[in-house]
């Protein structure tokens, strides 16, 4: 098996995203300035609220032989997010509660699968937070037949309709998943600060009694 090296954005780039991530809605506001841009499919749904930040890892599982993707093990760092593109298979599970520990351990932010998990009862209890198509008690062979290999890592997925590179960052909260592109990280940053800003100051009018008429012509937009 191939394991690709890739290179990671700066890491005090991807602590400007996730200081600004933490505001409001931040997937959206993440979309919202790159034009509507970057949204994975409304059926990728995280199992319980949380918020996941971080540069991309990724893996292309085999459509209709689906195994478990331990092969990140290998290539996870502390603060990435995992996305996996199993094809949108939603009736066999790739991922769950034990090997959720093992990327805990790693110090990986979360999970994006295009396909289904189980255990969502241990994933909570851990705090790992997972999104995903689907959730079944249905999992991959990998158990029984032993066979970890015939996947790709750190290659171009798809996922919720979206390519995701590895080194793309990852914003992911109870709302979706937005992606921003690896060659897009220094311009995205600056416009979603602004748009952040804008909307907590927007806020802060609507408290005061402003207009939404105000409002227009005060931010241009609401």
């Amino acid at each position: 098996m191939d394991l690709r090296p890739f290179e990671r954005p700066d890491a005090q780039l991807v602590e400007q995203y996730r200081e600004v991530a933490k505001c409001y809605s931040a997937s959206c506001v993440f979309a919202d300035v790159q034009h509507r841009g970057g949204v994975m499919h409304s059926g990728i749904k995280p199992i319980f609220p949380r918020k996941a930040v971080g540069p991309a890892i990724t893996v292309k599982l085999s459509p209709g032989d689906l195994q478990d993707p331990l092969a990140l093990l290998h290539v996870a760092k502390p603060g990435d997010v995992v996305v996996i593109d199993a094809g949108g298979e939603t009736e066999t599970s790739v991922f769950g509660g034990l090997m959720g520990s093992l990327f805990q351990n790693c110090g990986v932010q979360g999970a994006i699968i295009d396909g289904a998990c189980r255990d969502t009862d241990e994933l909570k209890d851990l705090g790992f937070v997972v999104f995903s198509r689907a959730v079944t008690a249905r999992g991959t062979h990998t158990m029984f037949s032993g066979r970890k290999d015939d996947m790709a890592v750190n290659v171009p997925v798809q996922c919720g309709g979206i390519v995701v590179s590895p080194g793309d960052m990852i914003i992911a909260d109870e709302i979706g998943v937005t992606v921003v592109p690896k060659a897009d990280l220094a311009s995205v940053i600056v416009a979603a600060r602004e748009q952040a800003e804008r909307e907590e100051a927007t806020r802060q009018r609507i408290k005061q009694g402003r207009t939404f008429e105000q409002l227009l012509e005060e931010f241009g937009r609401i």
